[in-house]
């Protein structure tokens, strides 16, 4: 609808125009503000960053994004300490000035001894007193009695080796943690010609006076200490990429936290920081979908429904995403990436499926440590079922999708993991199974999910319209038992639009399903309709043409309602209510003008017009043309090839004139492609018969006909 002043729309035209954009672009917000609000959820580590100290609990597996290699100061430290460890403590020479004090200390004790001896008037009960008190030697009682038990010549032998002995030991290095053992050492000193008992006598007053002569220096120690500390050189350490930092489990120690430092995993980033990337990563590639959607499908993108569901099923990719692929070793190659690809592809093109692959592997990247392999086999996995999948005209094309899923998921595996020496056979038959079952999981959610998804979207799936195409189907049932010249039209008529459809790339089965069932509404009152009428009895004649023509127009809304009823998908639903337009009932209107004396203006034009819609889509335009073109054939009986044609070009020449087709996107080129294929799937439907003579009354032989081969000529014989 034009402004008559600008060829500007209209204000209502204008508002709905703007509530429309409106509308998908709140959409467009939903989808772009979940989807950042998925990838902010708390489910898991954010596979980049951890908040860990040492002695803590690893949460879960942590591997080295990429290879590096660093200077260690926790290894370093470890081998400095070592070195210092193994310096061995810097003592002073032996003090000869302890030894010589010793030995006048001893001296002294064996001259208070030789007193005590020699005290005639005390007696041996005080001789054993006052030796027990001396300090310098305890001597216990029985050592004592000893000592004055021995005669005057014995003792003074004594008191010689007890001088020598300590002079010996005392000539040694004594350290103060050694005193003991030097202790320990006296009777080994002791010459053999003494009797036992005065051995043990002389290592008692010997040992009593053993005592450290050096002592530790500390500040010599030290600087030998640092100077080995300073010898040790940086301490490096490498780590391949994919190789475990952190194993799941264990507690975290001080150089595992250095390696996470040095990779820069520790310290998370800000949150404004961390949700402003993901915020900018979402946009540019939900603004990619999006433009491609609205480029390349702008119909269907356009419906509240188709957009939602994109923004949804995005939320819902990011969602598991975080879930499955953040700090995991396995599960992120179980993600069943294929299954969204799947889904556009059937639900919109191929192209759309492709188109989301691209987009999860992104986001797979982003997410994985390993970026590049997991995005690769996120996205090459996902294009690959979009491609075998097609338009899952048949049920193996899930099955076929998902083997093709498997394998392009393995090969990206055995790219990126076979020549890593950092994983195992055990981890690489691992991903290989991951890879298997995530192509056959991807094709199973796939089919579920596309169930219940096409009935929300009201979109209709190939194998929906297989099922639909199904002689036995209740509503073709009834349509080939009520009228079944209808039905034997509406087959010639989808024959035609099928190879139409297909010519100029349209969807050739929609077309044909549509077809099948754009006339059912005349099952409810067939004998109106001249395909079921015994040549002769044509009922309308009996008819006014107002009378007529409502009793025609009614199999559209008969047909909606028989399709409501049998819960038929609004694509064919669209099929009923456009194949005639908005066109006349061309032979009642004109019956109505002669009845009312040719004036046009006594004829009321609604009452004989259709009240359907002019064709929005390539398919729903074909089966008009078809329709057209199979009625006019049947009506005008052409004869030859030239006829056939001149017939067809009127048609179509005719629906164009009227504005039917104004609001598809048919090309002239597509146009003269649907002319051609019907001219020639009618050339083969009413080629040419042979033309037999009338047998002669005389002659009752019967003449074979060339196309049947149940008769037999004549005996030549």
């Amino acid at each position: 609808m034009e402004d008559p002043s600008g060829g500007r729309p209209s204000i209502g035209e204008r508002i709905k125009l703007a509530w429309q954009a409106t509308r998908l672009g709140l959409i467009f917000a939903f989808g772009l503000i979940g989807t950042v609000i998925a990838l902010s959820l708390p489910i898991s580590q954010n596979g980049s960053t951890f908040i860990l100290e040492p002695g803590d609990v690893a949460p879960q597996d942590i591997l080295a994004p990429y290879r590096l290699d660093f200077p260690s100061d926790v290894l370093t430290e470890q081998a400095r300490q070592e070195a210092a460890e193994a310096v061995e403590d810097i003592y002073d020479p032996p003090d000869s000035n302890v030894a010589r004090q010793q030995l006048e200390n001893l001296r002294a004790v064996l001259d208070y001894i030789d007193t005590v001896r020699a005290d005639e008037l005390s007696t041996q009960e005080e001789w054993i007193e006052d030796l027990i008190r001396i300090e310098e030697a305890p001597l216990d009682a029985e050592i004592a009695q000893a000592i004055i038990d021995l005669p005057d010549p014995r003792w003074e032998a004594i008191k010689l080796e007890t001088t020598s002995v300590l002079e010996q030991v005392m000539r040694n290095e004594i350290r103060e943690d050694r005193v003991n053992e030097a202790r320990r050492s006296v009777p080994t000193l002791v010459s053999i010609a003494l009797p036992v008992d005065q051995v043990e006598l002389v290592s008692q007053l010997v040992t009593a006076f053993v005592a450290p002569n050096t002592w530790l220096n500390e500040s010599a120690t030290e600087e030998a200490k640092e100077n080995a500390r300073q010898s040790v050189e940086l301490v490096r350490i490498s780590y391949a990429a994919g190789e475990t930092i952190v194993r799941v489990g264990s507690r975290i120690t001080p150089l595992e936290i250095e390696a996470l430092e040095a990779y820069n995993l520790l310290k998370p980033p800000e949150p404004w920081q961390r949700i402003s990337i993901q915020v900018l990563l979402v946009t540019l590639l939900a603004s990619t979908i999006a433009l491609y959607a609205y480029r390349i499908h702008p119909t269907q993108i356009k419906k509240t429904r188709h957009a939602l569901t994109v923004s949804v099923m995005f939320i819902i990719v990011a969602l598991n995403m975080q879930l499955m692929i953040p700090g995991r070793t396995v599960l992120p190659y179980l993600f069943p990436a294929a299954t969204l690809p799947i889904l556009f592809a059937v639900l919109f093109s191929p192209g759309m499926g492709i188109m989301s692959a691209l987009v999860s592997g992104a986001l797979a990247g982003f997410l994985a440590p390993r970026g590049l392999e997991l995005g690769l086999y996120t996205a090459l996995s996902g294009t690959i079922a979009a491609l075998i999948i097609g338009r899952a005209e048949r049920l193996s094309s899930f099955f076929w999708a998902g083997i093709g899923t498997s394998i392009s998921a393995a090969m990206v595996i055995v790219i990126f993991r076979f020549p890593d020496p950092a994983t195992d056979l055990l981890g690489k038959a691992t991903l290989m199974g991951a890879a298997i079952i995530n192509g056959l999981l991807s094709a199973s959610l796939g089919f579920g999910l596309l169930l219940l998804i096409s009935n929300f979207l009201g979109i209709t799936t190939s194998l929906q319209l297989i099922e639909l195409s199904r002689p036995d189907h209740p509503l073709l049932q009834l349509l080939l038992q009520n009228a079944p010249g209808t039905y034997q039209h509406s087959l010639q008529v989808a024959n035609l639009a099928e190879q139409a459809a297909r010519a100029i790339e349209a969807n050739p089965l929609l077309t044909r399903v549509g077809a099948l069932y754009h006339d059912v509404g005349k099952a409810l009152r067939p004998q109106f309709f001249i395909e079921n009428q015994v040549p002769g009895q044509n009922v309308h004649e009996q008819l006014d043409p107002t009378t007529s023509a409502s009793i025609i127009i009614s199999h559209v809304d008969d047909g909606l309602e028989l399709a409501n009823k049998y819960r038929l998908p609004e694509s064919i639903q669209a099929f009923i209510k456009e194949h005639h337009g908005n066109q006349k009932v061309r032979y009642q209107y004109h019956a109505a003008i002669e009845a009312a004396g040719g004036d046009k203006s006594l004829v009321k034009t609604d009452e004989f017009t259709y009240p359907g819609t002019t064709p929005h889509t390539r398919e729903t335009a074909v089966l008009m043309l078809a329709d057209g073109v199979e009625a006019k054939v049947r009506a005008d009986k052409p004869q030859n090839n030239e006829e056939i044609d001149k017939l067809v070009r009127w048609v179509i020449a005719d629906r164009l004139s009227n504005g039917q087709l104004a609001r598809t996107d048919l090309t002239l080129k597509d146009l003269d492609t649907i002319r051609s294929s019907f001219t020639r799937t009618l050339r083969n439907f009413y080629h040419p018969r042979l033309q037999y003579p009338e047998p002669a009354e005389e002659d009752t032989t019967p003449i074979q006909d060339p196309q049947d081969s149940t008769n037999t000529p004549p005996d030549s014989s």
